[in-house]
């Protein structure tokens, strides 16, 4: 788990503009390592943590693109039934409120990325570093894990 930078942007919500900037980065070798598009009444909202915060502003930039940076966490999370819901009842005991999250989905080794906004990103890192361990909304349940099916 760590603090990292995530960027939010509002594009205008047209065919080829969220493809542009996903191109764009692709093509200054930058990776994004998780997004979120909101569609709202207005431009849509997106949001990301990327490889390369520095290649990502120069992109944004060169693209006429707005951006805001903002602290967040990036929380290893087992892809297994409850492990979100672990990571936020713990944040939720120390009076810790998560804004928003969106979570990518599990690599190779079985983990996704939890991306959370909280107003005290330091003191919510140290809540769930502190606690590795949640309890698995699947033991004792009989149900085997969706890769064993």
């Amino acid at each position: 788990m760590e603090i990292v930078h995530e960027v939010t942007a509002r594009l205008e919500n047209k065919p080829g503009r969220l493809a542009k900037i996903c191109s764009s980065l692709a093509q200054e070798k930058v990776d994004i390592r998780a997004v979120s598009v909101m569609e709202t009444d207005g431009p849509s909202v997106l949001r990301f943590v990327t490889s390369d915060l520095e290649a990502t502003k120069r992109v944004l930039t060169a693209l006429g693109t707005e951006y805001k940076i903002t602290e967040v966490i990036a929380a290893q999370l087992d892809n297994r039934t409850g492990a979100l819901a672990g990571a936020l009842e713990r944040l939720a005991e120390e009076h810790i409120n998560v804004d928003y999250a969106y979570v990518s989905t599990a690599s190779s080794q079985g983990k996704a990325v939890g991306i959370l906004h909280t107003t005290n990103p330091k003191r919510a890192l140290q809540i769930l570093s502190e606690s590795t361990a949640a309890p698995s909304a699947e033991k004792g349940s009989g149900r085997r894990p969706l890769h064993a099916r």
